[in-house]
């Protein structure tokens, strides 16, 4: 019985692509280093941010860690003016499944603090049980620690769990910790990297028919 619903942040709950790919592109500039394409920054979505740049291209840890103090910089400048979207049927699935008795949990790699603000402009806050970002834990996105907290904290058996993502990072990060996973193909990541998904979904919505379906 699935009663621990784990939700991905970016392109899985909020549309941020062209917002982390244009901050991720102006980090670059700022910090002097060759510029990446929209494909390319994309790519790196669904990792910590240290980890998006130093994989987006050979760099020191220095450079990394001043990519990363860069980009935090210019994102609060530019989410600022930026208005994050929903995506559709995200909000009345979530609660739904919330209403039904579901624990709905978040596991970001974003920080804690960005999540947060999020989760309270989309009026969602009050329907996430627990949230773990990518400084909570000590091995982030693909290792298992995130959802291995958030079934600490729920008490609820890793079969008893479903985490839903975008990325081979939430499905990997999924798999290794012993959870159902579900890709959902609307967001950033390339369709043929989602394959190894026990479910796949092109509407945020369809979750809570394939929760139903695993529990009857």
């Amino acid at each position: 019985m699935i009663n621990t619903v784990i939700l991905d942040f970016d392109g899985t709950i909020g549309d941020t692509c062209s917002l982390i790919v244009r901050t991720m592109q102006q980090t670059l500039d700022a910090v002097g280093l060759p510029m990446q394409s929209d494909a390319q920054c994309a790519a790196m979505i669904g990792l910590p941010l240290r980890q998006c740049f130093s994989q987006l291209m050979p760099m020191d840890d220095v450079t990394a860690a001043r990519c990363e103090s860069t980009y935090r910089e210019i994102f609060a400048r530019n989410n600022a003016d930026y208005k994050v979207q929903v995506f559709p049927n995200v909000v009345e699935t979530i609660k739904q499944l919330h209403n039904s008795g579901m624990k709905i949990c978040i596991a970001s790699s974003r920080s804690r603090h960005s999540l947060l603000a999020f989760l309270d402009d989309m009026a969602l806050d009050g329907y996430v049980q627990i949230v773990v970002a990518a400084n909570d834990v000590k091995h982030p996105k693909p290792a298992p620690d995130m959802i291995i907290r958030i079934l600490g904290e729920t008490g609820s058996r890793a079969d008893e769990a479903i985490m839903v993502g975008d990325t081979r990072y939430d499905i990997d990060m999924g798999r290794a910790a012993g959870a159902v996973t579900c890709a959902v193909t609307y967001g950033n990541g390339k369709i043929e990297e989602l394959g190894e998904a026990d479910y796949r979904i092109s509407d945020f919505s369809q979750l809570a028919g394939i929760i139903s379906k695993l529990n009857s």
